[in-house]
């Protein structure tokens, strides 16, 4: 392909994005494909002579939409969004087109410094302390897992990454039974182990980790010669919303000497609301690291998750590495490749830039407040059908249900109601009992959008039961 062509189907590309956003509400969200059909339409070996774009293009067609689950569908309401805003997919564009590679300052001066100011532009919208700084990572998963490192480090003197961790004793980590699974995945990659990961329960109407509980936990561990390492505490949990009252958790923490790490992967973006922050936000500045995904409620293209850091000290002696062929001559700089597990960079801060000068915080946050107002709203229309029940009220935009009947019937009504396409919902579990998600936060929503759920559900319901 050679240039003049490359300007050809780009044009064709963005005009076929245009239409396919302006027609989503008319395709079914979830892909209706059974598994195995998709990849049976490709040919077994790959091409010897390279063939031509229009073709390809309608192979796209053919083969790859049937198939694709629609994220962007306004009737998404399934796990939580990752949402994609015009001007931050122009971003993306224009940092695919320029394809750098920004590891270190010098080999991207702009990348760095933008994602500098990014970092401070969403530190003041979230109403953090000024003495956070932090990084843009790819997901929440590696800023939780870069975090429970550095409670690893800290915890064994900064030896574990030198020495290994044999004869280090058992670390122990502690969160609240509400947590993501990425905390767990992370106590595996540390190699602290599923054993370690201690679990607290919860307690009150937002599922809050139980403080004396975990206090308690942690003098047990000490009694019998384990390693308390650090507490992972959340806002917005996965499952039901769950959110950590702050202060007392920050507490046992200060009182134990424990790094601590804030998973607000969800939640963190409606932060931005001022009003939501003496209930979510309380004493978030005493946190050493704090997660949220810009590119799940902000509108940010996947993948964008920023970790705040109270000083990055720590996290820079668990994770810098510097090779000669790294090293960066002259005025001090900051090269972000050593703040992160990966050495290889994106410049990810330019669709944050493109998306906050487009919309204005103001813009953002009013899609934020009336994602939270139509989940209450249809919250009480799903109360008011016969035999439902909600099973956690909503915390910000996200509630939970279920239909009359045993677990069993709750899976068949979330899988027909993905089977009949107009809504994406999802299952779940809470207190051993199967439960039915669901969550607004999809960036184009409509009032008219989610309120349909309601005689969606109703009329599927109908239908199989």
């Amino acid at each position: 392909m050679n240039w003049d062509e490359f300007a050809h189907w780009g044009k064709y590309i963005s005009d076929w994005a245009a239409d396919y956003h302006k027609t989503l509400g008319d395709r079914p969200v979830r892909a209706q494909t059974q598994p195995g059909e998709i990849g049976a339409l490709l040919p077994t070996t790959p091409p010897e002579s390279g063939e031509a774009m229009d073709t390809i293009m309608a192979d796209f067609e053919r083969i790859v939409m049937p198939g694709i689950t629609h994220w962007q569908h306004p009737r998404f309401f399934a796990y939580f969004p990752a949402n994609a805003a015009p001007p931050s997919m122009l971003a993306e564009m224009l940092v695919t087109t320029i394809a750098a590679q920004c590891m270190l300052w010098q080999t991207s001066p702009a990348a760095t410094e933008i994602e500098q100011v990014m970092i401070d532009w969403l530190r003041a919208a979230l109403g953090l302390p000024t003495h956070y700084t932090g990084v843009i990572q790819d997901s929440a998963s590696s800023a939780t897992l870069s975090a429970v490192l550095t409670m690893r480090e800290r915890a064994t003197g900064f030896s574990g990454n030198a020495d290994g961790l044999n004869n280090k004793g058992n670390l122990r980590i502690y969160c609240s039974d509400q947590v993501h699974s990425s905390i767990d995945r992370a106590c595996w990659v540390a190699g602290i182990g599923q054993a370690n990961l201690v679990k607290i329960p919860t307690k009150g109407d937002r599922h809050s980790i139980d403080d004396i509980a975990l206090r308690q936990a942690i003098a047990a561990d000490r009694a019998e010669g384990h390693i308390p390492a650090g507490i992972i505490g959340i806002t917005g949990g996965t499952g039901i919303g769950a959110s950590d009252n702050l202060g007392p958790l920050l507490q046992v923490a200060k009182d134990e000497d424990l790094y601590t790490h804030l998973d607000a992967a969800w939640a963190g973006s409606a932060m931005i609301c001022p009003e939501f922050r003496n209930d979510f936000w309380a004493d978030v500045g005493r946190f050493d690291s704090i997660v949220f995904n810009p590119h799940k409620w902000l509108g940010a293209q996947f993948d964008c998750s920023v970790q705040f850091l109270a000083d990055p000290t720590a996290q820079l002696n668990t994770l810098k590495i510097e090779p000669e062929y790294l090293k960066t001559s002259g005025d001090a700089v900051t090269n972000f490749s050593e703040w992160t597990i990966p050495l290889g960079r994106r410049f990810r801060a330019l669709k944050i830039w493109f998306l906050i000068r487009s919309y204005g915080l103001e813009g953002l946050r009013q899609r934020i407040r009336n994602h939270v107002a139509w989940a209450n709203e249809l919250c009480e229309s799903i109360r008011a059908i016969d035999g439902f029940e909600i099973v956690t009220d909503p915390i910000l935009s996200l509630f939970s249900f279920r239909c009359p009947g045993s677990d069993a019937d709750q899976q068949r009504l979330v899988d027909a109601l993905n089977d009949d396409g107009r809504i994406y919902l999802t299952q779940g579990s809470f207190q051993g009992r199967k439960i039915i998600r669901f969550s607004v936060g999809q960036f184009d929503t409509t009032r008219e959008d989610v309120m349909m759920a309601a005689d969606v559900i109703q009329d599927v319901w109908k239908r199989i039961s």
